[in-house]
């Protein structure tokens, strides 16, 4: 028997469910382990414990001014949500995610991030909704899970390039900072704005939430598509030996002379060297037309546009 609670339930869960699927099918290499993301969610949901103790402390001690102006607003939208918020859903992220082995891609971070960011909407989503009713949960549906994502993604693309950094033995700091920093200033523009009581200030809060839909979606796109050459270890790179590689050890079996594997590529074993076109372990060997070298790129991407990492020209492959 359906109950208003079961509808109530199911339309506050619903835009968690959609955003979550749209992101998990643009993740094109090596899908994260639905395990990994529904404790990244579980993550996301715990974090609005430690965030509302946060929170109201900092209504507490914080500058008091009349509810509905500017100075309320700005001080309810970045002291209060967006800095206590924000910072909570990253240390449940950095918690769950950071040393784990799936974490190999930039489109990862972005996976994790918008997943932990989605844990904590959904959590929240299902209290209002059953606060408020059927009207709350339509506005947040298209207002607020979906802010709540925006700042997931962003927070998601600049982790994924601290860790990227901190296996290639560069200082991360920047780049978590930026994952804090960029989520807070979105979060606080929002919630200033529906803090706000003044009828300009919900024009240009729906026109904000709009350029974020557009922006948002122009950033998943190209962090989707270039993805498969953005890995973090030697496994997922091109293979090209460079000045300085062994070719010799990565000769193609067949004789093909001047194709060579690269220096990463000969920790294999002699028996598992592919040939030139052969899909193997989730990934396809190209060979450069112009300079014979070859590399390895994840198959079933479809038509792609391929820069050697030898001679830096281009050329078109399919997967």
């Amino acid at each position: 028997m359906v109950t208003n609670s079961n509808i109530l339930l199911f339309l506050a869960l619903l835009p968690v469910i959609l955003i979550l699927i749209y992101i998990y099918k643009k993740d094109k290499v090596e899908k994260e382990p639905w395990g990994l993301i529904i404790k990244l969610l579980v993550f996301g949901a715990i974090s609005c414990i430690p965030a509302s103790f946060m929170e109201s402390f900092v209504d507490h001690m914080g500058p008091q001014f009349p509810v509905g102006s500017l100075g309320y607003a700005v001080t309810m939208a970045f002291l209060s949500a967006a800095l206590c918020e924000e910072i909570c859903k990253f240390g449940f992220l950095w918690l769950g995610s950071w040393r784990h082995p799936e974490f190999g891609y930039r489109f990862d971070g972005i996976v994790y991030g918008v997943a932990t960011a989605l844990g904590f909407a959904a959590l929240e989503n299902v209290l209002y909704v059953f606060q408020f009713g059927f009207e709350t949960a339509i506005i947040r549906a298209v207002m607020a899970v979906p802010l709540h994502a925006f700042c997931g993604l962003f927070m998601g693309i600049f982790y994924g390039a601290a860790k990227k950094a901190s296996i290639d033995g560069k200082s991360s700091l920047k780049y978590f900072v930026l994952a804090l920093i960029v989520p807070m200033m979105i979060h606080g523009i929002y919630d200033t704005l529906a803090f706000m009581a003044d009828p300009t200030a919900s024009i240009i809060l729906f026109a904000f939430v709009i350029a974020m839909y557009i922006v948002s979606i122009i950033w998943v796109r190209r962090f989707s598509r270039d993805d498969w050459k953005s890995g973090f270890y030697p496994e997922t790179q091109p293979l090209s030996a460079g000045a300085g590689g062994n070719r010799a050890a990565g000769m193609d079996p067949a004789g093909a002379k001047g194709y060579s594997y690269g220096s990463n590529y000969g920790r294999q074993t002699a028996m598992s060297h592919p040939h030139p076109g052969q899909v193997h372990e989730g990934k396809i060997i190209l060979v450069c037309p112009y300079c014979r070298h070859g590399m390895r790129v994840p198959a079933g991407l479809g038509k792609i546009r391929v820069q050697c990492p030898h001679c830096k020209n281009e050329f078109v492959e399919t997967t």
